[in-house]
């Protein structure tokens, strides 16, 4: 099931603008399935998260730092590409591929010079 805190989180990007309500509504739903104490989910997949930093490459200090439970992964990626800096190299397909085949560690490291952000991307 969701935290109190992971709820209020989805509600405030809601309030921000930043995802619609639908898409709250389904991270929510999804965060209440990938809960690690549901039946049929104790597997050690169930446990494993991505962890995305973002960070101000001027001052060094992290903008983002979020983890997310490996069961929302596909959706959580596709709403935060809105927030990731325009790169012809991130291949959101190959970090959902990374999770499904077990890959632990740093996965993408993005550098976006203009922007002036990191972004990295990790399986834990």
């Amino acid at each position: 099931m969701a935290t109190t805190e992971e709820r209020l989180r989805i509600l405030q990007l809601i309030e921000d603008g930043k995802i619609t309500a639908e898409e709250g509504a389904k991270l929510i739903a999804a965060l209440g399935q990938a809960s690690p104490d549901s039946p049929g989910r104790a597997d050690a997949g169930s446990r494993r998260s991505l962890r995305v930093v973002v960070t101000d490459t001027y001052s060094g200090k992290p903008k983002v730092n979020v983890k997310i439970p490996a069961g929302i992964v596909e959706m959580a990626l596709r709403i935060g590409v809105h927030f990731i800096p325009d790169t012809d190299s991130l291949d959101l397909d190959q970090v959902t591929e990374a999770l499904r085949a077990g890959v632990t560690g740093k996965v993408v490291d993005v550098m976006d010079e203009e922007g002036g952000e990191r972004v990295e991307i990790f399986i834990d």
